[in-house]
């Protein structure tokens, strides 16, 4: 079999879909071994332009605004990404669970391996003057944060040289033990020191995060800024081995980004995740000008888990045949997750995802299974490889097809089975602009987003 580095190589390199096919199958260009130097250009434009957008882009590759490294392998990728799947279940089962069907910013964002899991980073400037912090995003958290000072070296690895030092800002204000957003943490409070409010925050691979909880200004573009900004400053974490500054924040629950620009961009926000390091994407606060271009699917909500978004997900097509998946199968509802890294079905649909996918790919030679995946296939040798299409089917009739780069990775089918809740990864949102439009309760999808 080709090495398990293989495929992340070909998206280093280039690893695309082409526009030819043959029926409802794509064609994938492994394209040249050796990697793109050079970040190009967005490929497609935001489709909000009343805001500011910032750069999204690979944290391995010519387009990341850090230092890259070797990621972790792709065995340790997954065990981390199993463990975050583990951890959002338990969010979900802490209760009967009750659904609820519940001027623009564009910052952008890069591809990444942080939480040991592939994420996604955007530069932000925290502080007055502004100082440069590149971010890690994710839509499973709600509590914000970066390092800093005071913080031993290690356990923080000042990336840039430098801690945040909010002694030096003049608009950072910790907040008090008995202030309303202190109360607001809940769960994620960790009580007092020196009178000032701290937090906790504890993440599903194992990695935490502790220190004072205050304000500060958040310059998202050059014309875009949110005064008060609520976020954790980190003085101690443990887990976190990547060279960004922190977490953005994007769930559902109070604390979240965008839960406090709501007034100003109405709660709401879309992104669009690269399918390689050579090419940027994009995230933005606020809704778009226009859902042209876009299909539709009511967001449905939980009193027990707010941080997370979910949808309906009905039926999957591969090769453009629905599968006739039982509607009981998807009842609960599918998590969509920037931080998840590949797409778990429930059982009895993964099976029939697999067996389909399996009987249109009988030309290449099978490989051993690389856990979680048990349907890779051996590409030794070849440039173009013709995989059948997989689109999911959502409530309301929306129906989204998945890009090459979403369907295929380390040559292995990229989806997994549970027997828990369904997750959507960001592997299978690559090029698609995902709008979260929480205020109206209605996910949105356009292809070719990246």
């Amino acid at each position: 079999m080709v090495s398990v580095k293989r495929l992340l190589l070909l998206v280093l390199c280039g690893y695309h879909s082409l526009p030819a096919r043959a029926g409802d199958y794509k064609v994938l260009a492994t394209g040249s071994q050796k990697a793109e130097a050079i970040c190009g250009e967005p490929l497609v434009t935001p489709s909000s332009s009343s805001g500011a957008t910032v750069q999204l882009s690979h944290r391995y590759g010519p387009c990341s605004p850090v230092a890259s490294t070797d990621g972790p392998s792709i065995g340790e990728l997954l065990r981390r990404d199993q463990l975050r799947a583990e951890y959002i279940e338990r969010k979900f089962s802490r209760g009967n669970d009750e659904l609820e069907q519940s001027a623009a910013v564009t910052v952008p964002i890069n591809l990444g391996e942080a939480l040991d899991t592939l994420e996604y980073v955007i530069t932000v400037g925290i502080g007055s003057p502004a100082v440069k912090q590149t971010m890690i995003i994710d839509t499973g958290s709600d509590v914000s944060w970066v390092q800093c000072k005071p913080c031993p070296v290690p356990p923080c690895h000042a990336p840039n040289g430098s801690l945040f030092d909010p002694a030096k800002s003049t608009t950072y204000v910790p907040f008090s033990c008995s202030s309303a957003p202190c109360a607001q943490l809940g769960g994620d409070g960790n009580g007092c020191s020196r009178s000032q409010c701290q937090y906790i925050v504890r993440y599903g691979d194992g990695s935490n995060t502790t220190g004072t909880y205050g304000s500060d200004t958040l310059a998202l573009a050059a014309t875009s800024t949110v005064s008060k900004f609520q976020f954790g400053c980190s003085h101690n974490e443990d887990g976190f081995d990547d060279q960004t500054d922190g977490l953005m924040g994007l769930g559902g629950d109070v604390e979240s980004l965008v839960s406090q620009t709501a007034a100003t961009y109405g709660k709401a926000f879309s992104y669009c995740l690269p399918a390689t390091t050579s090419t940027p994407g994009f995230l933005t606060l606020g809704a778009p000008n226009s859902t042209s271009g876009f299909v539709t699917t009511p967001m449905l909500r939980s009193k027990t888990a707010p941080t997370f978004y979910r949808f309906l997900l009905e039926d999957i097509r591969v090769d453009g045949s629905p599968l006739g998946i039982s509607p009981t199968v998807f009842a609960a509802g599918s998590v969509m997750d920037s931080g998840t890294v590949i797409t778990r079905l429930p059982t009895r649909a993964y099976s029939a995802l697999r067996s389909a996918f399996r009987a249109r790919m009988t030309k290449y030679p099978k490989a051993p299974p690389l856990s979680p995946f048990d349907t890779c296939y051996d590409f030794t040798g070849l440039d173009n490889v013709t995989i059948p299409t997989v689109a999911l089917v959502l409530g309301g009739g929306a129906v989204v097809d998945l890009d090459a780069s979403g369907i295929i990775l380390e040559d292995c089918l990229a989806f997994a089975g549970t027997s828990g809740l369904s997750l959507i990864g960001n592997v299978q949102q690559r090029t698609l602009e995902v709008l979260h439009n929480v205020g109206q309760s209605v996910f949105g999808f356009r292809s070719a987003g990246c």
